[in-house]
């Protein structure tokens, strides 16, 4: 197990647990915005199911091709940090009334790709490790 791994999927779990609290109760009396509501309980999804992935990723680390599962969980950290710190980044800034929405809008897609390629990555040291 690595406990690096483990210790960033404990914290990324916690945190979306707080975040989405905040989301169901102090940020709906901020604003009425479903759309606004929406993109942050979709940041809040996403990161939970990676901090899930990542903890997968810790669990199997012994047991998988390590080099390809090193870049998997970094691609799963890095994308959460594009993808879901983005949309949490935009809520806020949409709140403010912030013209810097368009700058940090692009970053989500950036974000959503990191984790697509953690998960390729994920295939390769699974298929790597089937293939000894």
């Amino acid at each position: 197990m690595h406990k690096g791994f483990l210790i960033t999927a404990i914290v990324l779990g916690g945190l979306s647990v707080a975040l989405g609290a905040f989301g169901a109760h102090g940020l709906e009396s901020l604003t009425g915005d479903e759309k606004i509501l929406h993109a942050f309980q979709t940041a809040v999804q996403y990161q939970m199911y990676h901090a899930l992935a990542l903890l997968i990723v810790a669990a199997v680390y012994d047991k998988l091709y390590a080099a390809w599962v090193k870049w998997a969980a970094r691609l799963f950290v890095a994308g959460v940090i594009g993808f879901s710190g983005s949309l949490y980044l935009l809520t806020f800034l949409k709140i403010q009334g912030s013209s810097a929405v368009k700058v940090i809008g692009p970053v989500t897609p950036l974000g959503g790709l990191l984790l697509i390629t953690g998960w390729v990555c994920l295939l390769i040291a699974a298929l790597k490790r089937t293939m000894k």
